[in-house]
């Protein structure tokens, strides 16, 4: 199947991977993974693709409505949870105990927390990694330059206004699939 993801990611489609390429299952074991910008439902299948040809478990969360019939059982077959939005829960900790739960634990996230567009991020993501101890790691979902670039594992400090401004420049420039959201 790999070759499958190759051939639909790099000739039909024509995306390119470049930063951090060396981004391997066995490189980084643990991490909070960040798609920027989440703009659209082809974010889905580009990530989808994206960790089949780096070769990468990936888990995501998602609102608990898409988990509902075939829609609901294929999201889990690839990595999915339904996450309760319920509010009055600790839903930061109770992530961040996955990672201490498991050997090997990839979280992918979408920082906006929708496909619209958003005057600022969540910060959910920078709280579990924080408090799982583990690295964040950047990746684009670029659709006009039709390209994942990867960043190296960034460690958030305790200077969360710096750390944000450093995870903003790396997405600069980056334009979704719709524009409008970008």
């Amino acid at each position: 199947m790999r070759w499958l993801a190759k051939f639909i990611y790099f000739k039909l489609l024509g995306w390119k991977i470049t930063g951090n390429t060396n981004f391997s299952k066995d490189t980084v074991k643990k991490a909070v993974l960040i798609a920027v910008p989440h703009t659209s439902w082809h974010d889905f299948y580009i990530g989808i693709l994206l960790r089949k040809i780096v070769d990468i478990k990936v888990s995501f969360i998602a609102k608990r409505e898409l988990f509902i019939g075939p829609l609901g059982w294929y999201l889990k077959r690839v990595g999915g949870s339904p996450l309760d939005r319920t509010s009055g829960q600790n839903k930061v900790e109770a992530i961040a105990k996955l990672f201490n739960e498991k050997d090997e634990f990839r979280l992918a996230l979408a920082p906006e927390g929708t496909r619209k567009k958003v005057a600022k991020w969540k910060t959910g993501f920078y709280y579990i990694a924080k408090s799982a101890n583990v690295p964040i790691i950047m990746f684009t979902l670029d659709f006009k330059q039709k390209q994942n670039h990867i960043s190296e594992p960034f460690y958030p400090t305790n200077d969360i206004d710096a750390d944000f401004a450093f995870m903003h420049q790396f997405f600069e420039g980056v334009k979704g699939k719709c524009a409008k959201y970008s």
